[in-house]
């Protein structure tokens, strides 16, 4: 058995060997640490007019969470595929009639091409049904579009629960297209006072108000459709001065005696 000195010392020799093969290969050519540059300074948020005092009074009510119980609708085992689109836009209006304004609102012409759909199939103004599960609940709800007057379109979604069907969402703009991403519900809406920009909303699912709030809303520069005229001056293109050209004298031939 070798004494306890002379393993200590050789365990001192294979660490610093160690050390000088890792050193190496740090300060070598391919693989080594690299800087990134210096890191720019973390800004935190700061609160501008700190001694404002509070809100006394609440913002005005724009609707975004009323939820509103659809009249005389059943829904066998909550599955929202079992009912009808059509007919659950006909009983909201039904139960509102002579409603033009908010969440309930719609063009007295499109409440009669609603009641008119059974009949008149082509000139019904409600879109085409899709489903998604908007609430994480495991189960679909319901997305219903309703074509109206001046290119407006209403958005409305239903929630399946208890045997019946709740609203939870209802919004009508200009809308240049309407998309899902994950549970979002997301509305392009064209900009009437700064051409060549739209603004895009995300509806979502809030658990506490139990409805689709608006809960991000931006304005965003899009390209203007078509490849009309531009409206910016055509620069005015100066062809270069051509470099005039020198035409030698005639050599006049030598008088001969």
């Amino acid at each position: 058995m070798r004494p306890r000195g002379v393993r200590s010392a050789a365990g001192v020799v294979l660490c610093a060997l160690g050390l000088a093969v890792v050193l190496s290969g740090c300060g070598g050519r391919e693989g080594g640490l690299k800087s990134a540059g210096p890191t720019p300074t973390a800004a935190g948020p700061v609160r501008l007019w700190p001694d404002l005092p509070p809100a006394t009074n609440p913002p005005l009510d724009y609707g975004e969470s009323d939820t509103q119980r659809v009249p005389g609708v059943e829904v066998p085992g909550n599955d929202v595929h079992a009912v009808d689109p059509v007919a659950v836009v006909q009983a909201e209006v039904r139960s509102h009639p002579d409603t033009y304004t908010g969440s309930d609102g719609l063009y007295e012409q499109t409440s009669r091409a609603i009641e008119s759909c059974g009949t008149a199939p082509a000139a019904c103004p409600v879109l085409k049904p899709y489903y998604r599960d908007l609430t994480g609940n495991g189960r679909d709800e319901l997305i219903v579009g309703i074509r109206m007057p001046e290119q407006q379109v209403g958005v409305r979604v239903y929630l399946a629960e208890n045997g019946g069907l709740t609203r939870i969402m209802a919004t009508v703009d200009q809308v240049i297209s309407v998309e899902l991403a994950g549970r979002d519900l997301i509305l392009r809406v064209g900009s009437a006072g700064i051409p060549g920009y739209e603004y895009r909303t995300a509806w979502t699912w809030d658990e506490q108000q139990r409805s689709m709030l608006p809960t991000r809303d931006e304005i965003i520069r899009v390209k203007p459709p078509g490849t009309g005229p531009s409206t910016v001056p055509a620069p005015r293109l100066v062809s270069p001065t051509p470099t005039p050209t020198v035409t030698p004298a005639p050599v006049l031939p030598e008088a001969t005696s």
